[in-house]
């Protein structure tokens, strides 16, 4: 499904640069669960928004479903992330003025309108049909999380990409919510890539890749 081929992204810092991914290769198959480990500043958030559409590589190739993503323009890539991706954030990214089905339709508008019914279904799926007209200020964070779960799916993107989901979550809501991604992968089929600093969370996970200053220092198959 997803192919990075020499894959750098160069950052200007003044009058210097900053190489924060250098020569990065990486295959993710359809369907599979991966985790991406490694220390701060190893370049995790950055490989993950790369794959997510949300910037660009300096150099290196990066092909989603056999089509060429890394030399779309912006709008293109807009498009993209709004008909393939899902995003699963460490701070849930909700607006507080919003109910949970208002957020969750929101999830959908990038990808060509809103569905009530199909939004109400997403938060069934994540266990919150008793919750969809509360605010985020009205709801735990393990909650709030499940909100943004519903709102990467209600699209039914074939890849979802999740940042930490569970840093801001204190364990049992943190368990909760890997429950419900690997249930989501197992069930659906979907593919699924996160980032985590939590080895026990890696291990649920079909293969993890460490990263190191910007390079794959190591896969490891579990």
């Amino acid at each position: 499904m997803i192919q990075l081929q020499d894959i750098t992204k160069v950052y200007p810092m003044g009058n210097r640069e900053l190489t924060v991914l250098s020569g990065v290769s990486l295959r993710i198959e359809k369907g599979e669960l991966l985790a991406i480990m490694g220390p701060s500043g190893s370049g995790k958030s950055t490989l993950l928004n790369l794959i997510g559409c949300l910037d660009k590589p300096t150099s290196g190739s990066y092909y989603l479903e056999d089509r060429e993503v890394s030399r779309l323009s912006s709008g293109e890539l807009a498009a993209v992330r709004g008909q393939k991706i899902g995003f699963v954030f460490q701070t849930f990214n909700l607006l507080p003025r919003l109910s949970a089905l208002a957020n969750v339709e929101l999830g959908m508008r990038y990808a060509g309108g809103v569905d009530r019914n199909r939004a109400m279904e997403a938060l069934t799926e994540v266990g919150l049909s008793d919750r969809v007209n509360h605010r985020p200020t009205e709801l735990s964070g393990g909650e709030m999380q499940r909100v943004a779960i519903a709102r990467a799916i209600v699209k039914n993107p074939p890849l979802i990409l999740a940042d930490e989901p569970t840093g801001n979550l204190d364990s049992r809501s943190g368990a909760e919510i890997i429950s419900i991604l690997t249930s989501l992968h197992a069930e659906q089929g979907i593919t699924l890539v996160m980032i985590t600093h939590d080895a026990s969370i890696a291990h649920r996970c079909q293969r993890i890749v460490h990263l190191k200053d910007g390079q794959i220092e190591r896969e490891e198959k579990v």
